[in-house]
This record gives structure tokens, sequence and C-alpha cells, in this order.
């Protein structure tokens, strides 16, 4: 059933809700490292300088690769989303979880003693918008709904 609050060009020919842009935009937001990991092999001779410059201490790499987890797994299942439905509805609440956490990540690595910068302030602010939209989104919300026949 379609709901009212969706407008009838954000439906696909299936029938399906279109994910919505920012949808992208969040889970880029979410997989920050793993892109930073990607660009980072990407660029042949200066990946290990890239990975230096945003994660000095490599423990701290290794343990931001864990929150970017449920969106990359959203990202490759996104195509398929009619084929796994209770993976595809369950994906949307570990993206609210991931983005929790990610949001609670920066206020403990300053308390850390890791520097206040205005990178890091940034962040906290998308990770507050992010997580804002992740749960109060009635588009985003019809995506991750189960289809009941």
């Amino acid at each position: 059933m379609k709901s009212t609050d969706i407008h009838p060009a954000d439906y696909d020919a299936q029938g399906r809700v279109r994910l919505p842009f920012l949808f992208w935009c969040v889970l880029l937001l979410q997989a920050r490292t793993w892109v930073l990991f990607v660009v980072a092999g990407a660029s042949r001779g200066q990946g290990d300088t890239l990975l230096t410059l945003f994660y000095p201490d490599r423990d701290a790499f290794w343990a931001g690769l864990l929150p970017g987890i449920p969106a990359v797994l959203a990202f490759l299942c996104s195509g398929r989303r009619q084929t796994i439905p209770r993976l595809w509805s369950a994906l949307r609440w570990l993206l609210i979880l991931a983005q929790i956490v990610l949001l609670f990540w920066q206020p403990i690595l300053w308390w850390l003693g890791e520097p206040l910068t205005g990178i890091g302030i940034a962040l906290v602010v998308a990770d507050i918008v992010a997580l804002q939209w992740l749960l109060t989104n009635p588009r985003l919300r019809a995506c991750f709904a189960q289809e009941r026949d």
C-alpha cells in the first residue's frame, strides 16, 4: 500500500519507494573510514601518508571501520532489497545504531585526549543531523518497510 505522504514521482517502475539522495550521503558519512581506506588504496604511493594524516593511531583506524560496516552492507544490499526484505528492514535499525555509535565516538575521543578541531565538531553536527533524519524521514521509513502480501 502506498503512502500519501510520498510523492508519486518517488516510486520506481516496480512500485517501490526510491531511496532518497540523502540516504546515500548518510551512508558516506557513516562509512567515512571505509571511504578513506579505498582512497588510500587507490592513491598508490601516498596511501600510507594519507592514512597517517587522518589516523595517526593505527588502532583508531581499525576501530573506525567497525561503525561503517552497516553502511557498507546497506550499500551492497540496496540493489536487491526486494529479494532480502527481512535483512533490508533490519538494516534501518542497524544504521540508526551505527549512527548513535558515531555520534558518541568523537566526544569520547576528545575525552581521551584528542584535540578539539573544527573537523571533529563538524562531524558531530553532521552525525546529529543524520541521526535525526534516519529517525524521522517518512520516505526513508517507507523504503525500509516490509511489503505485506
